[in-house]
């Protein structure tokens, strides 16, 4: 998945809402802001030219601090707040999909401090849809779209 498409679907899921940012957002941010001076897990969002990367980390980070954004921007994917940890890193809320603390991977309920719950289900927990017959369907529209022909099916953007 592109970046753009990705910073659309962070918008749709934002625009999605009628205030911005939800009371849901409010109340994470009051978790995080209650859990300064504990170790944390993050996962990370990694914009890069051609695709937007996800980071699970199984590294604990302490968290100093939890700052306001002082140009929050849903079109470029920047909340209102930012976290600050032990590493000197300062990091966007909008450049997290998800902060657990106690264990990185399948928290409980209970577990998670922040997550942006659309992007999670759309990105990362949705089903996937990989098969041979998937992945050979699909390599023949595309290579028909390489050598010019026009293909019988149109490309889905799954």
């Amino acid at each position: 998945m592109e970046q753009d498409d990705c910073l659309e679907l962070a918008c749709e899921a934002w625009q999605g809402e009628r205030i911005w940012p939800s009371a849901d957002y409010s109340r994470q941010v009051e978790r995080l802001k209650q859990a300064i001076g504990r170790e944390i897990y993050l996962v990370e969002l990694k914009p890069e030219a051609i695709n937007l990367g996800i980071r699970f980390s199984d590294t604990p980070f302490e968290l100093l601090a939890v700052l306001d954004f002082p140009r929050p921007d849903p079109a470029h994917g920047l909340a209102p707040h930012l976290i600050l940890l032990d590493d000197g890193r300062g990091i966007n809320l909008g450049r997290l999909a998800r902060i657990t603390i106690d264990t990185p991977y399948s928290p409980p309920a209970e577990n998670i401090l922040y997550q942006e719950s659309f992007l999670m289900q759309r990105l990362l927990l949705r089903e996937r849809r990989l098969s041979e017959t998937a992945i050979a369907e699909r390599s023949k529209l595309l290579l028909g779209r390489f050598l010019g022909k026009r293909p019988d099916k149109q490309l889905t953007g799954e």
